[in-house]
C-alpha cells in the first residue's frame, strides 16, 4: 500500500481532465514518521486540514522538513523494520514535495491512498 500525492493544474470544468505537474509515491509504512513530523493528516488526508491547493502544503512541509533535520533519531526511530519506509528516504521526497509546491503554488491537490 501507498499513497499517490499528485499536484495538477488547467482542470476541465467539463470533462475533469488536468494535466499532472507533480506526481510522486511513497509507502504506507512512513504513516508514523508523517505523523511524528505533523504531516500525516495534510498528506495522506489534506481534506481534513482544508489543504486543496498545493500552497496549503508550503507550512506543515517546511516544518516537517525542519523537524526531520535538526533530530535525525527521533524520526529514524520510525524507521520501518523491512526497510520500507525510512527517514533516509522520506526526507528527501519531502523535500521535492515541498519545492513542487513552492514552484506551482496553485495546483490543486489530488491524493489516493
Amino acid at each position: 500500500m501507498s499513497l499517490d500525492i499528485k499536484l495538477v493544474e488547467n482542470t476541465c470544468e467539463h470533462c475533469g481532465r488536468y494535466d499532472v505537474v507533480y506526481s510522486a509515491n511513497i509507502t504506507h509504512n512512513l504513516a508514523g514518521m508523517a505523523k511524528e513530523a505533523g504531516v500525516y493528516e495534510c498528506l495522506w488526508h489534506p481534506e481534513r486540514c482544508g489543504a486543496t491547493r498545493a500552497c496549503h502544503l508550503i507550512v506543515p512541509l517546511t516544518s516537517a522538513v525542519l523537524k526531520m533535520n535538526a533530530d535525525p533519531d527521533r524520526f529514524k526511530a520510525h524507521d520501518s523494520p523491512n526497510g520500507w519506509g525510512t527517514y533516509k528516504n522520506f526526507l528527501p521526497w519531502l523535500e521535492h514535495l515541498l519545492a513542487a509546491c513552492h514552484n506551482r503554488k496553485d495546483a490543486e491537490i489530488e491524493v489516493s491512498v
